[in-house]
């Protein structure tokens, strides 16, 4: 592989992550002069499913987007050994799981700074009729304090009116909607909405609103709601925001346009 992609001007680093068929490293660009990321995603390894579905879902949507708070990709690579290569721009400061773990609970401006930039990425992916399905802090990279949302790996294209149910229950359990649990059809893009709210919940609380480790208790405390701790002094407003969000009835829960409006974001 370090062949591979000397050949294409890539000097290949350390390694940033490893997903189940795949591992980001971080690379030196002759090209571009500078540090790039690239996945490497072995295409033996995966399953069928992955190999023939999602992946292709991935390679186009990447190489449609391109907002100032998604990573860009670069180009895309295939070996002959059936490795594709994704080069793509490297978030130097890591993700906002690390960044909240560091910082303990933000407080609400600098939490509304980073929520707004995802609220912008989200509305984005949807206008060009894309559902993320995997949202969770460690896909929410910082570049200083610019967040940019990665890894379009559960990611699914809509057809042109964005209306299509689905049954795939993907993503992270601790950052999935109920319908997604019990594995109902659902509205992917209200899936998306729901996740942002366990990362706004992340920002402001420096923990999970919910314990993914019990599944049946998870789906009971999500009807329930979640409480805020009342010693971080969070504002009505932000908690309105938040129980919008975490809204158990998918139909009841807001479009990522309406998120947009939201007081809180926009009367700061």
């Amino acid at each position: 592989m370090e062949g591979f992609l000397l050949a294409h001007g890539y000097q290949l680093g350390r390694t940033l992550g490893e997903g189940m068929y795949s591992k980001v490293k971080e690379a030196f660009s002759q090209k571009h002069q500078k540090k790039v990321a690239i996945k490497i995603i072995d295409k033996k390894e995966g399953m069928e499913e992955f190999v023939n579905k999602f992946l292709p879902w991935e390679l186009q949507i990447v190489s449609r987007l391109d907002h100032k708070n998604i990573i860009r990709v670069h180009e895309i690579l295939e070996s002959a050994e059936g490795k594709v290569c994704l080069v793509m721009e490297l978030a130097e400061d890591g993700d906002i799981f690390d960044f909240v773990l560091r910082e303990g609970p933000l407080p609400e401006p600098q939490a509304r700074a980073l929520f707004q930039q995802l609220v912008e990425a989200v509305k984005y992916c949807h206008s060009c009729g894309v559902a993320h399905r995997d949202l969770k802090c460690e896909n929410a990279l910082l570049q200083g304090r610019t967040l940019k949302l990665t890894d379009f790996g559960f990611a699914k294209l809509l057809p042109g009116d964005g209306w299509e149910l689905s049954w795939t229950s993907c993503g992270s359990t601790a950052y999935a909607a109920p319908e997604v649990l019990r594995g109902t059809p659902h509205d992917c893009r209200k899936g998306d909405v729901w996740s942002m709210g366990v990362i706004l919940y992340v920002l402001l609380c420096a923990r999970l609103p919910f314990d993914d480790a019990d599944i049946p208790r998870m789906l009971y405390n999500q009807q329930k709601g979640v409480p805020v701790p009342e010693h971080l002094g969070i504002s009505t407003e932000c908690q309105n925001l938040l129980k919008m969000l975490l809204e158990p009835d998918m139909s009841l829960r807001p479009s990522i346009e309406a998120v947009g409006w939201h007081p809180w974001l926009t009367n700061p």
